[in-house]
């Protein structure tokens, strides 16, 4: 198992690079651009050359690009359509130029419209990215059990990472799993027993695949088990503790 932090891109890749040295990542993850603004940060050929040269010469083996958050693959509106498939294909892009191992995509909120067709919307819009880039993976990650949010349990993960993949084995290779302990607790799963995280591992098993399972986001909870509610504490503060990473960690 590879540890390590989310760092700033503030600088420039080569920030990244210096960030992950200061924190002793094995491991990172990154926003490609503003989580919360529609503007690309736009590097270029010799930006990639040089952040590659200086990683590898470091402890980082794993790099993992998060969408930002205003992207919504569910979305029925048309404009916000285009701006999320625009977006996730840049950070694709991004990654690739990176050579990361992909890009944590949450599948989308349904707004006033059915489950069933959110999940089409989801779809499409990934397979849409998907056939624009060339290399990168897309990495679904588990939400925190809202109705309004897709990718709930696993059984809609294990959905939507089949359907996205359909009949092409190449596609179907460029789709992984991130699972968060925050949202798993959030939506009722067990985190915090060696028990409770053997079952998980074995549902992720018999539904989606260990084989497909790329990161974990640890985070603790400020919220009781069950609660559907996405808030995050300082990890060993919150519902989970420190006693229950211990056991997140171990299996």
């Amino acid at each position: 198992m590879l540890i390590g932090a989310h760092v700033s891109t503030g600088g420039g890749l080569l920030r990244v690079v210096e960030r992950a040295k200061e924190t002793g990542s094995e491991a990172i993850q990154i926003f490609n651009q503003s989580p919360r603004m529609w503007r690309p940060t736009r590097y270029g050929p010799d930006d990639f050359a040089a952040y590659r040269e200086a990683v590898a010469k470091t402890r980082v083996r794993a790099v993992m690009i998060h969408m930002i958050y205003l992207i919504n693959p569910a979305t029925a509106d048309g404009e916000m359509r285009k701006k999320s498939l625009a977006s996730l294909v840049h950070a694709l892009r991004v990654a690739e130029g990176m050579e990361a191992i992909g890009v944590v995509v949450h599948p989308g909120a349904l707004k006033e419209d059915t489950r069933a067709n959110a999940k089409k919307r989801a779809i499409a819009m990934l397979r849409e990215a998907l056939a624009e880039t060339e290399s990168a993976r897309i990495i679904y990650e588990n939400t925190a059990g809202s109705p309004q949010l897709l990718g709930r349990d696993f059984d809609e993960t294990a959905e939507l990472i089949e359907k996205t993949g359909g009949s092409s084995s190449a596609t179907r290779d460029r789709l992984g799993l991130c699972i968060d302990s925050c949202h798993l607790h959030a939506t009722g799963y067990d985190v915090r027993t060696p028990a409770g995280v053997a079952e998980i591992a074995d549902e992720i098993e018999a539904k989606v695949g260990l084989e497909r399972l790329r990161a974990l986001h640890v985070n603790d909870s400020r919220d009781a088990r069950g609660s559907n509610r996405d808030r995050h504490a300082a990890v060993g503060r919150g519902e989970i503790g420190r006693k229950g990473f211990r056991a997140f960690l171990s299996e």
